[in-house]
Parts: structure tokens; C-alpha cells; sequence
């Protein structure tokens, strides 16, 4: 019978390994030499282990994978269910749309788009609603999300459902959180792109990005779902965050204006679950350990954060099942992030 400790030295020699391919896969390309963030981001991520629900952990900086960590039997080719994150996904398609003349201009009101789904009888404010409303989530139409979003989900016709809400607002003057807003941006991207929101996805975004980007749900009329359900690799999570980093680009392609990641990334309104959460275009956006963040957040702890001034890319994906301990995990994530982020910010310069 093999000792006990056999099992025991077996984990350390494949930990061994990967700290090695990982330190490989950060080398410089002149100096061959580790990333200089590589150690110290180890260090600062030994938290991790005491977030029982996290499955993935990457660290990006510079355009390079500083760290990669698994959980939970997950590996790097699990997709996962990016939940909420998908907004910020859905705003960077509206950003491409921009980029190729698709949209003109995202104060236009949608109401041409949606006649018959709006039809006679809705509060004429509707016919106020922009794209930026859909963005900002200040529609003033009553939220489709919380306790609201089984009913939405079963309905016959999910945008016709999202534009037919009661007007608690007017139009720009309020935040209210609403998966309906986004999915209404889904199906707009459907008709002025004359194909559906995943072929957009997979031809302007995934593809430019070196990915292929995995079906996700769609509603009753075939409209992909905009804001929720999406399928994202660890890895295409990085991908995506970098593109918001690099303004845009991604090679040398110029995928959505500069701009449109600046404006993406200007408080609009203010979450009223929590004053340090802001929204831009899909983006919230708060303070890490002093630098301005912004991030796309999926429900459970699904996360891109995007730290311009560190240059870093910070991505965790995690069980989405709902339990008592959810609040304290998302915390543990915030405080995962400012460490990794200290630990980025702390490293000597190259």
C-alpha cells in the first residue's frame, strides 16, 4: 500500500507545475524573465482559499496573465454563466454598433424600433425612452428584475412585457435596476444589425478577440437573452476586460470608439441597494484601494474589474447558487481585489 503522504506530495508536484507554466506564460518577451507582479499577486490572492463558492481567479497587467487559479473542479475551458455581466457585454455591442454605423446616435428614442410592442395604449413617456435610458437603466419603466423577473421570464413575449411596465418616471431622472433594459438593447442590436445578438457577438467581438463565444438562451420570439445567461470562458472574461483597457482595440482593430469606453465609464445614476455602487453604460463603478474601478458584475460573484490606472484586469467567477453567505462572499471578492490591486500597484516598475 502507497504511504499516505503519497496523495499529499502528488497535489504539491502539480501545484509545482503550474506555478511553473504560469511564471513561463508571464515572461517578458525580450528579457525572458517573470512578470515583476507575478510573485507579489500570488501572495496577496492566499485569500482566496477562504471563499469556498469562488471557482476561478485571473489576474491580467499589462496584457499579461499574471495569475490563473481554479476551484471546485472547474478548469479553464468551463464556461461559466456570466449572470449579470452580461449587460456590460451587451454595451459593448452597442459600442460596435456605433463603430460601424449601425446606430447613429444613442440619445435617438427606440420607439420606431418597437411600434408594435409599445402599441397604443402605453403612457406616451415611453416614446421618450433612448438608448441611453436602456443603458443607464432610466427608462422610468418599472423594473423587470427582483421580485419582479420570474413573471417577466414567463411571459409570451419578453420586450413587448419589458416596454409595457408602468412609468414610475420620467425618462432619464431615475435609476432602477431592470434585466428588461438590457434585453429591449438585444433585441434593438437583432433589428438594426439584421442577424441575431450571437452572430454580432460572435463576429464583431469574439472573433476579433481570438474566441469563440458559446449559444446562450433566448426568448420566446428567438432574441438572445441581453443581460443575463450568457456564457464566458475565465480567459474570454480577461479577454474582455482588456478590451476595455487597450480603448477599444483589440490587435489592430479598432472594435468601438476610444470614446465610447470613456463615456461607458461615467457615473450616470446610483444604485439605491448601495451608495458606493455607481452605474456608467452597463458598467458599475466604485473605488478599489484608491483607484477607480469599474466593473461588469454577474449575480453570485461573477466579476470583470477593469483598474485603468494599474493597468490590470482583475476576473472571478463563482457558484451562482443563491446562500446564506452570499454578501459575505461578494465582500470577500472587494477585498480580494484591493489586495491583488495593492499588490499590482506595489511592484517595481519594468
Amino acid at each position: 500500500m502507497a504511504p499516505r503522504s503519497a496523495p499529499r506530495a502528488r497535489r504539491r508536484a502539480r501545484v509545482a507545475v503550474f506555478a511553473l507554466l504560469l511564471v513561463t506564460d508571464c515572461l517578458h518577451p525580450a528579457a525572458r524573465e517573470p512578470h515583476p507582479a507575478v510573485a507579489r499577486v500570488a501572495a496577496a490572492t492566499a485569500a482566496a482559499r477562504d471563499l469556498p463558492r469562488l471557482r476561478s481567479l485571473l489576474v491580467s497587467v499589462d496584457g499579461a496573465l499574471v495569475h490563473e487559479q481554479y476551484f471546485g473542479g472547474t478548469r479553464a475551458a468551463s464556461p461559466a454563466n456570466i449572470k449579470s455581466a452580461s449587460k456590460s457585454v451587451m454595451s459593448a455591442l452597442v459600442g460596435i454598433a456605433l463603430q460601424k454605423g449601425l446606430v447613429s446616435d444613442i440619445s435617438q428614442p427606440i420607439a420606431p424600433h418597437f411600434s408594435v410592442e409599445l402599441g397604443t395604449g402605453t403612457d406616451p413617456r415611453t416614446r421618450a425612452i433612448t438608448i441611453e435610458h436602456l443603458l443607464t437603466m432610466q427608462t422610468g419603466l418599472e423594473s423587470t428584475s427582483g421580485r419582479n423577473y420570474g413573471a417577466w421570464v414567463r411571459s409570451a413575449n419578453w420586450v413587448r412585457y419589458a416596454l409595457r411596465r408602468p412609468m414610475l418616471a420620467d425618462p432619464g431622472t431615475a435609476m432602477e435596476y431592470s434585466t428588461g433594459n438590457s434585453h429591449v438593447l438585444s433585441a434593438l442590436l437583432t433589428r438594426v444589425t439584421r442577424q441575431s445578438t450571437w452572430q454580432f457577438a460572435q463576429e464583431s467581438l469574439a472573433r476579433p478577440l481570438g474566441f469563440t463565444l458559446a449559444r446562450w438562451p433566448q426568448d420566446p420570439q428567438g432574441i438572445y437573452f441581453g443581460g443575463n445567461e450568457m456564457l464566458m470562458t475565465p480567459r474570454q472574461m480577461i479577454a474582455f476586460g482588456e478590451l476595455y483597457l487597450n480603448d477599444g482595440r483589440a490587435g489592430d482593430r479598432q472594435l468601438f470608439p476610444a470614446d465610447w469606453v470613456k463615456r461607458s465609464f461615467v457615473a450616470r445614476g446610483r444604485s439605491r441597494w448601495g451608495s458606493d455602487r455607481e452605474y456608467g453604460y452597463g458598467w458599475w463603478i466604485r473605488s478599489l484601494d484608491g483607484h477607480p474601478a469599474y466593473y461588469a458584475w454577474g449575480y453570485g460573484g461573477q466579476f470583470v474589474f477593469v483598474v485603468p490606472s494599474a493597468r490590470m484586469v482583475l476576473v472571478t467567477t463563482s457558484d451562482p447558487n443563491v446562500s446564506r453567505e452570499r454578501r459575505e462572499h461578494l465582500e470577500g471578492i472587494y477585498a480580494l481585489a484591493e489586495s491583488v490591486l495593492g499588490a499590482v500597484t506595489a511592484a517595481p516598475a519594468r
